[in-house]
């Protein structure tokens, strides 16, 4: 805080608050605060001033007489800090043919058996090794374990990989340490695990107590009559009391299970117990003590119990009739089939603020940046089935039935370390004169400075076929490959559908005519353009629209073009500017129609209002009546309802949408600021649509407590019967994209 009187000898103050680069949240949040507090324990009326470190203002250096140091150090964080996960990497065999059991094995490629299925849990990345002779109910009952595993213990994170004998990944191998020559069966016909022994750790009179539990119980034995009663060994959940800890000897693996309501003194006395356990008696290398706390159970201790979380049995033996006839199967699935229906939504983007339109300084600064990265640019366009080069005249004239190739190279300076070039510094000789040494200067023009990097724009029009994708990327794209290898990216796009910094490159020029490129002067019917800004002025495009009347707009710019019936290639040009629109994209309109036409054509800017009766709305078709405000641009905004996630979802497209964002398959919301549309497409699923007018609804309810003063109205649409209002809020609106050829 910096103290100063102001000429009326009043007290004034400068209250700053300094940020270091390593400084945790809760500290930058701390310090704002109580900047904050100081300002208003004084009443004064300055502001609070943030600097950062190695980036502090003049005002800030001076109270420090420009002399500022900084110190390494500090106190840790206040909030708790979450650590990784780690992981034990272990392989186990899937064996059972009732209830599926695992034993785990060697982690070494000669574990493998041809026979079995292999389990190899390696963290975030689970993989399902079948044998060449083992069963697929065994390989399907391993890929529900470990869908169980990746859901339970890895919250969805883990990836589940597939790999079948002969087609391993190099991964698995190095993951159990090298690629065997040949996998052979090794375990014994006769192979049986030991029961597993189940032990309750108690306190006794001044000693520990270490009792085994004996769970043999009588089961009624299905090929026996019922009077013959059989003892059988079966470990179940309920042998756990939430008051003890057991120790559960696996023979391979001794698991640890404590119950919440335990004390902390059998807790620790279970688990030294579990240690000794495993030193005392002979046990495998690879065995381990795992702790399991009462509700967070691993998976692999779940198995060792009867139907504890267990997959739905499966009968394949039973026929239709039966499964009709109601039973206690039928009930459960039932009741888990309800329990699945209660899907959870994710409706966060209905109650994000609408994205802000770029302002027109941003957008003409990242339009320079991207230009002066840009060292070249070739373009290429498909004639019949190869592609020729593109007239650099005819740059930013696209077609709808045309694709369109274009190489970019770009610069990218090279990144060098400051103690590299502090040493650099150091090398360097100066001589008597005060000139770097000749030596020194040649070692520097042989560094290189800057390295290039290549992209590839394929551009297609909505009527386009696929065939100019596929002899791209069978002719071109090899070519471009072989030319610059490792420096090339190819980005695929669609009509209206532009890469942001593809669009920068024709300066706002980006003209899309109807049809293709060889006809656009034949014919001498007239044409209209609609100029218009999408969010930023970035996303400027001039596209052709239906010659009509009613489609102009007093907010925008139009360009039409009436040519003589007797003379070809000539006629009149209009830029018709709105008596709404903005300045400068009218200015910019006047430039599309000078850059589109050459001299033959006469050209002419009018203003609303002012348009000649015997060409202008002759050429247009007549005068109809056309919207004379844009205010939808303000408040437009689509959504997408879609399950693709495997839940219900709504998320938001860009600014810069257009009609081939309207998913045939989904439920779309357009809110125009007057009403909200749901969009319904020709193959949307009935789930689709009750949960989408739900998500309508409370988009409605949000909207009216946030903005009162413009309430929405609920409209339902069907593809192919939109109305005006709906379809202004697109961008040159047209007839549906048919599926390419």
């Amino acid at each position: 805080m910096k103290t100063f009187l102001d000429d009326n000898g009043g007290l004034h103050w400068e209250i700053y608050y300094w940020i270091g680069h390593q400084a945790t949240l809760d500290k930058k949040a701390c310090s704002a605060i109580h900047a904050v507090n100081l300002r208003n324990y004084l009443g004064a009326e300055c502001r609070t001033i943030r600097e950062e470190m190695g980036d502090e203002s003049e005002e800030f250096s001076q109270v420090f007489d420009n002399e500022i140091s900084y110190i390494e150090g500090g106190s840790a964080s206040g909030f708790y800090t979450v650590e990784d996960t780690q992981y034990i990497t272990r392989l186990y065999r899937i064996y059972g043919k009732k209830n599926i059991r695992l034993e785990p094995m060697p982690l070494k490629a000669s574990s493998l058996d041809p026979r079995f299925v292999y389990l190899l849990d390696n963290g975030l990345e689970i993989y399902i090794w079948r044998g060449s002779q083992a069963t697929l109910s065994g390989t399907t009952k391993a890929r529900l374990f470990a869908e169980k595993i990746n859901k339970n213990e890895r919250k969805g994170k883990a990836e589940i990989i597939l790999p079948t004998d002969e087609q391993e990944t190099p991964e698995f191998w190095e993951v159990l340490g090298g690629q065997p020559e040949e996998i052979k069966p090794c375990v014994p016909d006769d192979f049986q695990t030991p029961k597993p022994k189940l032990y309750k750790v108690g306190l006794g009179l001044g000693y520990l107590e270490l009792p085994q539990i004996n769970y043999k119980i009588c089961v009624e034995h299905k090929k026996r009559p019922k009077v013959d009663l059989i003892p059988e060994m079966r470990l179940l959940q309920s042998l756990l009391d939430t008051k003890s800890v057991y120790i559960l000897d696996c023979h391979t693996d001794v698991f640890i299970w404590i119950g919440r309501k335990s004390s902390r003194l059998v807790r620790a006395a279970a688990l030294k117990l579990g240690q000794e356990l495993c030193g005392m008696l002979h046990r495998p290398k690879h065995s381990v003590v795992i702790r399991n706390l009462e509700g967070t159970e691993c998976q692999v201790f779940k198995s060792k119990f009867r139907n504890w979380d267990d997959v739905l049995k499966v009968d394949y033996t039973r026929n239709a009739e039966s499964v009709a006839q109601p039973s206690n199967l039928s009930g459960k699935v039932k009741k888990d089939a309800e329990k699945k229906d209660q899907m959870k939504a994710d409706l966060t983007a209905l109650f994000l603020p609408r994205q802000p339109p770029m302002a027109v300084s941003e957008a003409e600064q990242l339009m320079e940046e991207w230009n002066e990265d840009l060292d070249g640019m070739e373009g290429f366009v498909l004639e019949g089935k190869k592609f020729a080069r593109l007239p650099e005249e005819e740059f930013g004239h696209f077609h709808t039935e045309d694709c369109y190739v274009f190489l970019c190279r770009y610069w990218i300076p090279v990144e060098r370390d400051d103690e590299e070039e502090h040493q650099k510094s150091k090398k360097r000789k100066v001589n008597a004169d005060g000139e770097q040494d000749d030596e020194d200067e040649e070692e520097e023009e042989k560094q290189p400075e800057e390295d290039f990097q290549c992209v590839v724009y394929f551009w297609q029009g909505r009527e386009a076929s696929n065939m100019g994708w596929l002899t791209f990327t069978f002719s071109l794209q090899k070519k471009f490959e072989s030319l610059f290898p490792g420096k090339l990216e190819v980005v695929r796009m669609t009509q209206q559908q532009e890469n942001a910094k593809f669009l920068s490159h024709f300066k706002r020029k980006f003209i899309i005519h109807k049809g293709k490129r060889k006809t656009r002067d034949v014919g001498l019917q007239p044409s209209l353009y609609h100029v218009r800004t999408n969010g930023s002025a970035l996303c400027t495009r001039c596209i052709q629209v239906n010659t009509d009347c009613s489609l102009l707009n007093s907010e925008f710019c139009f360009i039409l073009k009436v040519p003589f019936e007797s003379i070809d290639n000539q006629g009149i040009v209009y830029t018709w500017v709105g008596r709404a629109a903005d300045p400068d994209e009218a200015k910019l309109a006047e430039e599309i129609m000078n850059h589109m036409f050459d001299d033959t054509y006469s050209k002419q800017v009018i203003n609303e209002g002012e348009e000649p009766e015997n060409f202008f709305w002759v050429g247009i078709g007549g005068q109809k009546p056309y919207d004379e405000d844009a205010e939808y641009m303000k408040y437009s905004r689509l959504f997408r309802c879609s399950n693709e996630k495997g839940y219900f979802s709504v998320s938001e497209k860009c600014s810069d949408f257009c009609q081939d964002d309207l998913a045939d398959d989904d439920i779309m919301l357009l809110d125009n600021g007057k009403e909200v549309y749901m969009w319904v497409g020709t193959q949307t699923s009935q789930v689709e649509i009750k949960l989408s007018l739900k998500a309508c609804q409370v988009y409605i309810q949000h909207m009216r407590a946030k903005d009162s003063e413009h309430p929405r109205k609920l409209r339902l649409v069907r593809k192919g019967n939109e109305p005006h209002a709906f379809t202004r809020c697109f961008h040159a609106w047209g007839a549906f994209r048919k599926p390419p050829s």
